[in-house]
C-alpha cells in the first residue's frame, strides 16, 4: 500500500519508520527541511512519570496569575480567536480531578509502551541516540511541593510505577554529588529513559532515506481530493501527491490542515525554548524536573547538558518571547546556585511549538469522516516521549491490525 505521511516530526518520521517495516510505499512530506523542528530542542525524556496531563486542576488560575510576567513558565497570550476560545472552554472542562485521574491510565499505557519500542529501536544496527535508562528526578523546594510529590508517588504506585521513591534532601544530594542542589527532597522515577533528540531524528531520517522511503522537503500541503469518505490525493505548490492512505502528523499545525477535511480538533500551539550547553564545567547524573521552577534539565550524549521550559499558548506567528529564557535560567539557579549561565545569544536559543490538546491527551486514530485517514497529533510536552509509540500505533491502525494497547482514550473525534 502506498502511503503519505504528511509531517516530518518525530511522530511523522516515526510513523514511516513502521510503516516503511510493515512493507508498505511511504513518502513523507513536510512545510521544512525536517532538520530544526520541536522534535529537536525538547528535553528528550521517555517518561512514563509524566501521567498527569497539562490540563489539571489550578493550572487556569496560575495562568492567570502569570499573564503580564514576561518571565512566566505558563502563559497564554491574550488575543480574540474563536479557536482558542474552543479549546480554553474544553480546557477548562477537561481540569477537573475525575478527568485527571481518568487519563492517567492510557498516559501510563501508551509511555511505557513508547519506552519499549525506543529501548528496541535502540538495540537496532545503525541506531545510536545516546538512549539511557536511569530514570527521573523531580525535585521541590516547598512544603507545598513535598505534599503534592507525596501524592504524586502514591498514585504512581496505585498504577504499578512501584519503582516510584520518596526522596529526602540528603538522598537526593548524594545522587547528584557533583553539585549543590537547594531542594527538600525529590521524586525518583525509576521508570524513566532519556536519549539526545538530535541524534533520533538525524538517524531516523538516514534510515528512511537509505530504505526507500521518500523525503519531499519544502512543500506546504495546500488542499486534498476526495472522493467518497476518501483522501485521494494531497495537493502542493510543486505537485500532487496521490496514494492509498494518509497519516496526518503535522504537530502545531494539525488543527487548520484537519479543518479543510472537515475534521475538527481543539488544539494550541505551545511554545518552548531551550539551550543546550556543551562541554559545560557543570554536570549532573540524572535528568530533572524543577517543580516550583516549572524547567527540565537532561544530560545528553555525554558532554552536554540541556534546559528547557516554558509553555507558552500563542500564534505560530508570533515572534518569540527571549525573556522566557532569563526566567528558564533563573529558576535552574534557584535550584543548582552553582550553575551561573550567562544569558545565550539568540543563535544559541531553541524554540519550537508543541501541538497541545484540550485535555492533554494526544488525538491518534480515524476520524470517522475519512476512511483512509490516520490522525496521530496533539501529543502536547510528551511527542518525543510517545513517538514511537505512537509511529507503531499508526501503522497498526493502518494495517487493520489490533492495536497494542486500547486507544479509545486518544479517539480523534471526542469532543465533537
Amino acid at each position: 500500500m502506498k502511503v503519505i505521511v504528511i509531517g516530518g516530526g518525530i511522530i511523522g518520521l516515526s510513523s514511516a519508520y513502521f510503516l516503511q517495516q510493515s512493507g508498505h510505499e511511504v513518502t513523507v512530506i513536510d512545510q521544512t527541511d525536517m532538520l530544526n523542528n520541536c522534535s529537536y530542542g525538547n528535553a528528550g525524556y521517555v517518561c512514563p512519570s509524566h501521567f498527569i496531563p497539562l490540563a489539571t486542576p489550578g493550572i487556569v488560575k496560575q495562568g492567570l496569575r502569570w499573564v503580564l510576567n514576561d518571565t512566566s513558565p505558563f502563559y497564554v497570550q491574550p488575543r480574540f480567536s474563536k479557536s482558542l476560545i474552543d479549546w480554553g472552554i474544553q480546557f477548562m472542562r477537561s481540569a477537573t480531578p475525575e478527568k485527571v485521574e481518568k487519563a492517567a491510565i492510557p498516559l501510563r499505557d501508551i509511555a511505557l509502551f513508547s519506552q519499549h519500542m525506543y529501548a528496541t529501536l535502540a538495540a537496532q544496527p545503525n541506531f545510536n541516540f545516546a538512549y539511557e535508562h536511569k530514570g527521573l528526578l523531580e525535585i521541590f523546594q516547598t512544603e507545598k511541593g513535598a505534599e503534592h510529590a507525596k501524592h504524586t508517588v502514591e498514585k504512581a504506585h496505585r498504577l504499578g510505577l512501584m519503582d516510584t521513591v520518596l526522596l529526602d534532601y540528603h538522598a537526593l544530594q548524594t545522587m547528584e554529588p557533583q553539585t549543590k542542589i537547594n531542594a527538600l527532597g525529590a521524586i525518583y522515577f525509576k521508570c524513566d529513559a532519556h536519549l539526545y533528540p538530535n541524534k533520533l531524528m538525524a538517524q531516523l531520517l538516514q534510515y528512511l532515506q537509505a530504505n526507500g522511503v521518500a523525503l519531499l522537503k519544502n512543500e506546504i500541503v495546500t488542499n486534498f481530493y476526495t472522493e467518497n469518505r476518501q483522501i485521494k490525493s494531497v495537493v502542493t505548490a510543486k505537485a500532487i501527491h496521490s496514494a492509498d492512505a494518509f497519516v496526518l502528523a503535522t504537530g502545531s499545525w494539525s488543527r487548520e490542515l484537519a479543518a479543510q477535511l472537515r475534521v475538527s480538533i481543539p488544539l494550541m500551539p505551545g511554545r518552548g525554548y531551550s539551550v543546550t550547553l556543551e562541554n559545560t564545567p557543570y554536570h549532573i547524573n540524572y535528568p530533572a524536573i524543577l517543580v516550583e521552577g516549572r524547567a527540565a534539565l537532561t544530560p545528553m550524549d555525554g558532554n552536554k547538558i540541556r534546559f528547557g521550559g516554558t509553555m507558552e499558548i500563542t500564534k505560530t506567528t508570533t515572534p518569540p518571547k527571549i525573556k522566557r529564557v532569563a526566567g528558564l535560567l533563573q529558576a535552574v539557579q534557584r535550584f543548582y546556585p552553582e550553575f551561573t549561565i550567562p544569558m545565550p545569544s539568540i543563535e544559541q536559543i531553541w524554540y519550537g511549538f508543541r501541538p497541545c490538546s484540550a485535555d492533554g491527551l494526544p488525538y491518534i486514530g480515524k476520524p470517522k469522516q475519512w476512511h483512509n485517514l490516520v490522525m496521530a497529533t496533539g501529543h502536547s510536552m510528551l511527542g518525543l516521549s510517545l513517538g514511537a509509540g505512537t509511529g507503531k500505533l499508526v501503522t497498526e491502525i493502518l494495517n487493520e491490525q489490533k492495536t497494542s494497547l486500547a486507544i479509545d482514550a486518544f479517539r480523534v473525534n471526542r469532543f465533537d
